[in-house]
């Protein structure tokens, strides 16, 4: 069996015009500090690559974490003509709701992401058919964090496979 290598030790030089932003990422960050985030990709460089799904059939980079970095060589034209337009690149091999999980991960971890968001991917998962546990166990969330998540949406669909309890009823 071959081991297992990072990703991180094969980064690539990828022109940012192959690059394209996720359609779920929950993560949002202030205009502050997407301005010193600019500020410090400009004063130290890139010290951390994008992680990005490569879709051969269309020669495109899909951010899996970075986004924001991503945003900034799109929008400072500064650090876009010293990176000469590249942006350094890793990627993983996985299937969409892997690479959700994935994302909603690495925004854990910094302990960021929006609510709302986070719902529509808990929905998107469970449409694709993940599990509650799946769910759980791969984006870091406990069953009441779930459970919560669920009912924000609203949705009935969401509960289909759900047990209840029978309803009780007062005594006259």
């Amino acid at each position: 069996m071959k081991p297992f290598v990072s990703p991180v030790y094969n980064v690539r030089a990828v022109p940012v015009e192959k690059v394209h932003a996720n359609d779920y990422n929950p993560n949002r960050v202030a205009p502050p500090e997407l301005k010193l985030l600019e500020l410090s990709i400009w004063e130290d460089g890139f010290t951390q690559p994008i992680v990005c799904y490569h879709d051969h059939e269309k020669d495109e980079y899909i951010v899996v974490d970075g986004f924001h970095r991503y945003t900034i060589m799109l929008t400072s034209d500064r650090v876009r003509k010293r990176e000469q337009g590249l942006l350094p690149v890793v990627v993983i091999d996985k299937e969409l709701g892997e690479r959700m999980a994935s994302t909603i991960r690495h925004n854990r971890a910094r302990g960021s992401h929006n609510i709302d968001l986070m719902s529509n991917i808990v929905r998107e998962l469970l449409e694709m058919g993940k599990s509650d546990s799946w769910i759980c166990r791969n984006i870091g969330m406990s069953a009441d964090e779930l459970l919560r998540l669920k009912q924000i949406t609203g949705l009935a669909s969401l509960f289909k496979d759900e047990e209840f309890s029978k309803s009780w009823q007062v005594a006259d």
